[in-house]
């Protein structure tokens, strides 16, 4: 029922808080009233993401060998595995800085009016004569052939200058 959800709500907001005697807290109260485990490991994915994210990029990586641990072993054994991710997401730093960013791209694509704006012509593959002779990739510069970073436009036109790191563009 709601205690279901109101269980992993307060595991994902102690471990958000850097709590980690009540994020085992309520871990092992999901687990000891019969949750099924990979839901819980399903949920670490996702804060591994959402809630630490490039503060520390290991994260996914735990999360995601807590996950298959568990579907290896299942329960009761799998439990000391997800107390161990738990513990990891609690004590890890925290930053949603690609989880907004990427709220911001999905924003800018949404209140977006008329056609979507046309992939750059450097940007696209010229697998064919006829697409070449368009002008599909010309002027492109592989930045692994230059020792410095190369000045290259990525985004459309419409949407040079944007930063959806820092701003929302509408």
């Amino acid at each position: 029922g709601e205690e279901h959800y109101n269980c992993i709500s307060a595991l994902h907001k102690s471990m958000r808080g850097s709590d980690e005697n009540a994020s085992l807290y309520w871990l092992a109260r999901m687990l000891e009233g019969g949750e099924d485990p990979l839901y819980v490991a399903r949920r670490l994915v996702r804060f591994a993401s959402e809630d630490i994210g490039l503060a520390d990029p290991l994260a996914l990586t735990q999360a995601v060998a807590a996950y298959q641990g568990c579907h290896f072993i299942g329960m009761p054994e799998c439990e000391v595995i997800l107390a161990q991710c738990v513990v990891y997401f609690a004590r890890a730093p925290k930053s949603v800085e690609v989880y907004r960013a990427y709220g911001n791209v999905k924003e800018c694509l949404r209140m977006h009016t008329g056609p979507l704006p046309p992939v750059p012509l450097h940007l696209r593959n010229a697998p064919t004569r006829l697409m070449k002779n368009l002008g599909y990739g010309k002027g492109y510069k592989y930045n692994p052939m230059y020792k410095e970073p190369v000045e290259q436009d990525y985004l459309p036109e419409e949407l040079k200058g944007t930063d959806f790191f820092k701003e929302r563009k509408s």
